[in-house]
């Protein structure tokens, strides 16, 4: 779950059926498909449960992949048309490579009322899914509140505070250094974690992450610069522990306390909590990240394909909205999935109130929830995964060949200027 990881789905207000409603008369020929990927498919399938028996003329079937898997399948099939789901859902990251693409359906148009909806969420989650037209294609489902897990235990044996991680940036790497001298502990798994927040945190509201509003690439600018020397910085003074984050090295460090801290999104918690390192329940605490930088990590999409079935497009556009309108089963994946929800009705509920065990019993969710409504846009490019592997092929010829800082981003510059220029 983490840019690419695990999320969840809701369903409808009454209301939101509108002119969908009695649509499905006759028994439809071939199923209504949902095109998902872990854990999206869990809450996909759970809801057509209730669905089939609400529309028993209406056949369903949720196709499921592995994460790459689904979204390369979907990339492929919305160029040559074929094998179209009715509803496809996409990860964030993964959001700008469709939506500025013409392969998805303008949820804005009249026929579907998109824009009646968009006060109902986080301000980043719905505008993340705006076209260039500022057109909605997809409606967001769950989020990922970025923030910054620590240690307890590990913190107080080196007599810092959480104050020390959380000042600025150079505080967090400063305290690193005391962890680590005090403690034996690595301050984070890797440096690219540390690089990335930096850059995703610095962008100005609007702009894009690599690219700004005119399509021109911003790795030279003084955010990357600073990312790049603080990472540098890091494993200089032997901070990060080199293992990336979901393989097993990862997590028995977490499991022995060889790390200290971990950024991410709030979903972590249960996934620590539940598989990753269940033994160390109430030694963690969770703040927001250094210099009060709010970034999501994660969340889940639903679109539909322009040129899916068109006598499906209205069954389809009511599903989304019962996968991501409805207060209560937003709530429900969010209890059973770690899925923050991007509905803010769904935000309201005591259940944000409620201690969170494995964090010592803090109210961990009402942190998540400030984080998430101050989240500022970042628009989604077409080569955003494309530039983040080459911002990262060369950190690596920084940290591990000495490359000059200044020389590695501007080779990244020109990269990304001649791929978006072709």
């Amino acid at each position: 779950m983490p840019d690419s990881f695990t999320f969840p789905r809701r369903h409808l207000l009454a209301a939101a059926f509108g002119s969908a409603a009695g649509l499905a008369h006759g028994k439809t020929e071939q199923p209504l498909t949902v095109a998902a990927f872990p854990l999206v498919d869990v809450i996909a399938k759970d809801l057509l449960k209730g669905w089939s028996a609400r529309h028993p003329e209406v056949r369903t079937q949720v196709i499921s992949r592995q994460y790459d898997d689904h979204h390369t399948a979907m990339t492929t099939a919305l160029s040559t048309s074929g094998h179209l789901p009715d509803v496809i859902a996409l990860e964030t990251s993964y959001l700008g490579r469709f939506s500025l693409g013409t392969g998805l359906e303008d949820l804005s148009a009249p026929a579907f009322g998109a824009e009646q909806f968009r006060d109902r969420f986080v301000p980043f989650a719905i505008d993340t899914a705006r076209n260039r037209e500022g057109r909605i294609v997809a409606m967001p489902t769950d989020i990922g509140p970025g923030s910054l897990f620590y240690r307890h235990d590990l913190l107080a044996q080196a007599g810092l505070q959480e104050r020390d991680l959380t000042a600025s940036w150079e505080s967090y790497v400063e305290a690193g250094a005391q962890l680590k001298a005090r403690t034996g502990a690595y301050l984070i798994g890797d440096v690219r974690l540390l690089k990335d927040v930096i850059v995703r945190g610095g962008t100005p509201a609007g702009e894009g992450q690599f690219f700004d509003n005119q399509q021109r690439p911003q790795i030279t600018s003084p955010r990357f610069v600073r990312a790049f020397e603080l990472a540098r910085k890091v494993r200089k003074l032997g901070l990060d522990a080199r293992v990336e984050v979901w393989f097993n090295d990862w997590a028995e460090m977490l499991k022995r306390g060889r790390l200290a801290t971990e950024i991410s999104g709030g979903w972590m918690a249960g996934q620590m909590a539940n598989w990753v390192a269940p033994g160390t329940a109430g030694k963690w605490r969770v703040a927001q990240l250094p210099e009060n930088t709010f970034c999501s990590y994660g969340g889940t999409y639903y679109a539909i394909p322009r040129r899916s079935a068109p006598e499906k497009k209205q069954l389809a556009w009511q599903l989304i909205q019962e996968l991501t309108l409805d207060r209560q089963r937003q709530l429900d994946a969010f209890r059973a999935q770690d899925a923050f929800p991007a509905l803010l009705a769904a935000q309201e509920d005591p259940f944000f109130e409620q201690p969170v065990p494995f964090l010592g019993g803090q109210q961990a969710r009402v942190l998540w929830r400030e984080a998430a409504r101050r989240i500022p846009v970042v628009k989604m490019h077409r080569q955003h995964k494309f530039a983040d592997e080459v911002i990262n092929a060369e950190l690596d010829n920084v940290l591990e060949y000495g490359k000059p800082i200044p020389q590695a981003l501007e080779d990244a510059q020109a990269l990304l200027l001649h791929r978006a220029n072709r």
